[in-house]
């Protein structure tokens, strides 16, 4: 099988697209190539995310389409990987007759010796979650054409076993890799030409390597790679709101090519659903993170997740997390109606007994009080300036490019000589609840 060509369709976060960037190493390493071109592949590989039911249901849907695709292909190989391939590896085996190849988070380095089974006819499957994998020796294949961002997964795995989540169970337990390949990875980086990294974790804050009298932490790493150049941008997520130190803000404070933005997920402003949730934070708590945040950098964008209509929330729960949004003025939000995830502690222990029909009503209050939010927030960026890294033409205009600027949000402005790349200091002129419109000064 070796040379034939291989394409890669990721579904979910960003560490799932992380993932796909180690596996198109690890399988050119072996002496297959990359398509972008679906109709030209010899092995379609389906990146999966179990988070939400809606990313299982797209998956289910686009391998009835390759299946279809299979039967004008019959040498065609389909593989499905990452956490719906861990979570579901014997039912899919069973129901969905176009995959040949499963391998979980942890098993990609198998992935030829996978190739080479299915060749031969044979279901081929590596679920095994590792305890000690971080692949921190893989160079990424970048995925991302701008050649400006980059993502540096530096942790894998999750121990905070949130009731309703299924990471820890699809991805394993957490563990950190070397910092000094994280460092190394991201100077290669800006070597490279890419002005943005973003790194990656699970719980990305609650980074440690070494011993306990003599550890590196994600304070210190933050801080490392951000005196490889200032003209280096450090993003990072996602952070639980229990690990958000002081000593990391003071961090990002004191460099100003860390960006100002911070996603602090909530999911929830009632303590009472907090707990249920077993997220180890009460509103109080999470309050005063925020408060952290604006106290010592002020001029930080805050965005978060939001659950609605998980087990026994009452409208009373609702409305603290309305007020909750209201208090903390997220700059934006990602909502969601809870979906039961199988295997999960409130699968087991709790029932889903909100009707959809009032976690639908609750999650439109929901989005409209963050669209109210966003559009204050960019309303208040209305004359202000800020440097902006251009990431390409915007979609909607070939005179015009877009970038974002340290808050992470997006920024529309003409063309003119500029490059994507470039750092171009922007005043803003208007704005809508997602983008703020500028001209270049």
């Amino acid at each position: 099988m070796k040379g034939e060509k291989f394409f890669i369709e990721t579904y979910g976060c960003q560490m799932n697209f992380s993932d796909s960037e180690i596996v198109a190493s690890l399988m050119t390493d072996a002496g297959y190539s990359l398509t972008t071109d679906l109709a030209e592949a010899d092995i379609i590989f389906v990146n999966t995310c179990s988070i939400r039911e809606h990313a299982e249901q797209r998956v289910r849907k686009r391998l009835r389409e390759l299946k279809s695709l299979k039967k004008k292909k019959p040498h065609l190989l389909t593989g499905l990987l990452g956490c719906m391939a861990e979570r579901l590896k014997n039912q899919l085996l069973f129901e969905e007759k176009s995959v040949d190849i499963i391998a979980g988070p942890d098993a990609y380095r198998e992935l030829p010796k996978l190739i080479d089974i299915a060749a031969e006819g044979q279901k081929a499957i590596n679920v095994f979650l590792s305890a000690e994998e971080t692949y921190a020796d893989i160079n990424p294949v970048r995925l991302l054409n701008n050649g400006v961002s980059a993502f540096i997964s530096i942790m894998r795995g999750c121990e905070n076993y949130c009731s309703y989540c299924v990471v820890p169970y699809t991805r394993g337990k957490e563990r950190s890799r070397d910092p000094e390949s994280i460092f190394n990875e991201a100077k290669e980086l800006f070597e490279k030409g890419y002005k943005e990294i973003t790194l990656l974790g699970q719980n990305v804050n609650s980074y440690k390597w070494g011993k306990t009298d003599n550890y590196t932490d994600f304070p210190a790493i933050m801080e490392k790679i951000a005196c490889i150049n200032p003209l280096l941008r450090i993003r990072f997520a996602t952070s639980h709101p229990k690990d958000l130190s002081d000593e990391l803000l003071k961090t990002i404070a004191k460099h100003s090519n860390i960006c100002r933005s911070v996603h602090l997920p909530a999911q929830s402003g009632s303590t009472k659903i907090l707990n249920k949730m077993n997220r180890k934070y009460t509103r109080e708590l999470y309050m005063n993170r925020i408060e952290s945040i604006r106290k010592f950098i002020p001029d930080c964008a805050i965005s978060t997740d939001i659950i609605s209509g998980f087990c026994t929330e009452t409208e009373e729960d609702h409305k603290d997390t309305l007020s909750l949004m209201k208090w903390a003025k997220f700059d934006y939000a990602y909502m969601f109606k809870y979906s039961e995830r199988p295997d999960t502690t409130a699968s087991t222990k709790f029932k889903d007994d909100i009707s959809d029909e009032i976690k639908s009503k609750r999650l439109q209050d929901i989005i409209e009080m963050q669209q109210k939010l966003s559009l204050e927030s960019n309303h208040q960026d209305i004359g202000k300036k800020f440097e902006v890294l251009v990431e390409g033409i915007s979609k909607r205009s070939a005179d015009h490019l877009f970038g974002r600027n340290s808050q992470n949000k997006v920024v529309v402005f003409q063309k003119k000589d500029f490059n994507t790349g470039d750092y171009v200091n922007v005043k803003i002129l208007r704005c809508t609840s997602a983008t703020l419109i500028g001209e270049a000064i």
